[in-house]
């Protein structure tokens, strides 16, 4: 990643133009080849940016054009450059998530009857074509049933649990399969979409969950 503090000014032309008037701000351009203009506020947003794939040429003039496929341009004009410096961040090893999508998981196979009276498991992680299904199971009729956990229950995970019902249910062995949209917190977009297709959605207490199963492995 190339780090580079400079007073300058920026103009963008594509579909539609835009000037950015001089003032010291941070540029970065990173190893996939984006390249973004940062002042010193908006936390993580930038002022103006060219995603990848796009080329950086670097004028005599201390004029940086960057333009992509399409051929929009970011130019970038150079006045003072305050710092200038590159560093290798190497592979990068992606988010390291608080596991509470996979406890929430694993309390819930191991507790299915707060779901209702008769639902039992019949496998965590079952995999398919596109994925692994977080809990296979049935319920109270002995219909299968399809649950989807979110830590937030948005339209992606509605969208996510519909691919994986189509699939299931062309299985003769497991149709009719039913699903289930599990989350901490739903959001209204995604209950409406999942009601539309059938898909139950059910609000977990993680807390709650947490007790359920501090008490199982309290022995006083």
């Amino acid at each position: 990643m190339r780090l580079v503090i400079a007073r300058c000014s920026v103009d963008y032309a594509g579909r539609l133009t835009a000037h950015l008037p001089s003032a010291p701000r941070l540029i970065l351009v990173k190893a996939d080849g984006s390249v973004s203009v940062h002042a010193d506020d908006r936390a993580y947003k930038p002022l103006n940016w060219m995603s990848p794939p796009c080329t950086l040429k670097e004028g005599d003039d201390r004029r940086w054009t960057v333009e992509n496929k399409t051929g929009e341009k970011l130019i970038i004009t150079m006045e003072e450059i305050l710092h200038d410096s590159s560093h290798e961040l190497g592979a990068d090893p992606g988010l390291i998530k608080d596991g509470v999508e996979a406890h929430l998981q694993e309390l819930l196979a191991d507790r299915m009857e707060t779901l209702g009276d008769g639902w039992s498991l019949i496998r965590r992680e079952f995999p398919t074509a596109i994925g692994p299904v977080d809990i296979l199971c049935r319920d109270g009729d002995g219909t299968t049933v399809a649950i989807e956990i979110k830590r937030r229950g948005e339209i992606d995970g509605v969208e996510q649990l519909t691919r994986y019902l189509e699939l299931l249910n062309r299985d003769p062995h497991l149709a009719p399969v039913k699903g289930v949209f599990a989350a901490q917190e739903i959001k209204p977009q995604a209950r409406v979409l999942a009601t539309d297709r059938g898909i139950d959605c059910v609000t977990l207490d993680y807390d709650a969950l947490r007790g359920i199963e501090d008490d199982k492995l309290r022995l006083f």
